[in-house]
């Protein structure tokens, strides 16, 4: 049966879910939230939680992803960001912070016109890696081949190509395009490649080697990309048609799974649990890790579309601070928005549902039920 809708004579289009037209069902069991896991693994590195930091200034600095480290999660470092152009940025981060809203994005434009330097994209990873926790950063596609090796001889563990959306068939008169099988099939280290927003699209990536698929487009807290490109995938709809694509390159490939990431709209916990739900293996978190204490924004929260030199798809956006990185995560909850205990919440809600581990969750029936507000 088909979902297309008639939009005019001359269009038709399919109807897209987010995660607030949708809820997860009980089911007849129920199970003791002691009784549930919500470990994760990828290749051979191991997490007790699901959770990934996004790679923005605003949530990631060497300090905060290991401290999300040594919580059982990922924190993974832009490496384009402050940390790999200054020396100290700590000033700099507090002044993005301080700015009005009428100059924001022109002086962040400015900031982030300091060269990129391997040195320091050497000593950020060196200092996750010294504290013992697994050590990812992340590349956009266009930067990559210019900086890919820098990053491997420092020793990252597991490496991200992200962008708002990346392709397995870039096409360009310019220059020529990264080739990710090649590139993937020539690197010893994990990639975990996206966004991807479509059951084709992560499919072809699947096909490069690629250990995750990131899914999303432009659906975080910070990102601008529907009111300035008119694009924009669904999130519910996109992880499960992810999800699809998993499962059938599961069959075609004998046997190798691909991890499915939810990347962005995952400010709340309810958020997350849906995510899960349609079929995510993890998550990828920017506003709701920016609101910890720790967090380099200071209660603010930007990612790298919104200093874009050319054409800034994203804008600085203030989300508080409401706890502790441990707070936020594992609780005492303080508040009833989902914004603390968040994981305390996922595991509640499998318990409820009657789910022991995360991927018998990915079974929960999920229902059409869109959120009206009061």
């Amino acid at each position: 049966m088909s979902n297309e809708i008639e939009i005019g004579q001359g269009k038709r289009g399919r109807r897209a879910y987010s995660f607030d037209d949708i809820a997860v069902v009980p089911s007849r069991r129920t199970r003791d939230p002691k009784d549930v896991t919500l470990n994760w693994q990828i290749d051979a590195f191991q997490f007790t939680i699901p959770v990934i930091a996004a790679p923005m200034d605003s949530v990631m600095s060497p300090a905060s992803a290991i401290a999300l480290g040594n919580n059982g999660g990922l924190g993974v470092l832009d490496l384009e960001g402050l940390w790999t152009r200054y020396e100290d940025p700590t000033s700099l981060l507090a002044e993005i912070a301080q700015l009005d809203d009428a100059n924001v994005t022109a002086r962040m434009q400015e900031i982030y016109s300091e060269p990129i330097k391997d040195e320091l994209i050497t000593a950020r990873l060196q200092e996750i890696r010294a504290a013992g926790v697994t050590v990812a950063g992340s590349l956009s596609p266009q930067r990559t081949q210019e900086h890919y090796e820098t990053v491997l001889k420092a020793g990252v563990d597991l490496f991200f190509i992200r962008g708002t959306t990346v392709s397995a068939e870039h096409v360009s008169s310019d220059a020529e395009p990264l080739n990710l099988k090649k590139f993937i099939y020539d690197l010893d280290v994990p990639v975990i490649v996206g966004g991807a927003a479509t059951y084709q699209a992560a499919l072809h990536l699947m096909r490069t080697g690629a250990a995750g698929v990131l899914v999303g487009f432009g659906g975080g807290a910070a990102h601008t990309t529907r009111t300035s490109l008119g694009i924009h995938a669904p999130l519910a709809t996109a992880v499960a048609d992810v999800a699809a694509a998993r499962r059938d390159y599961l069959d075609e490939s004998g046997g190798r799974y691909v991890h499915v990431i939810a990347d962005g709209g995952l400010g709340h916990s309810g958020d997350m649990v849906k995510a899960f739900a349609c079929g995510a293996d993890a998550i990828m978190v920017g506003a709701a890790l920016a609101r910890a204490s720790e967090a380099p924004g200071g209660g603010y929260h930007w990612g790298p579309e919104a200093h874009h030199s050319e054409l800034p798809r994203g804008e600085r956006v203030h989300v508080g601070t409401v706890g502790t990185l441990h707070e936020l995560l594992f609780g005492p909850g303080t508040r009833a928005d989902g914004t603390t205990n968040m994981m305390g919440a996922l595991r509640r809600s499998m318990a409820t549902t009657g789910y022991s581990d995360l991927k018998e969750f990915q079974r929960v029936d999920v229902v059409i039920s869109p959120y009206q507000a009061q």
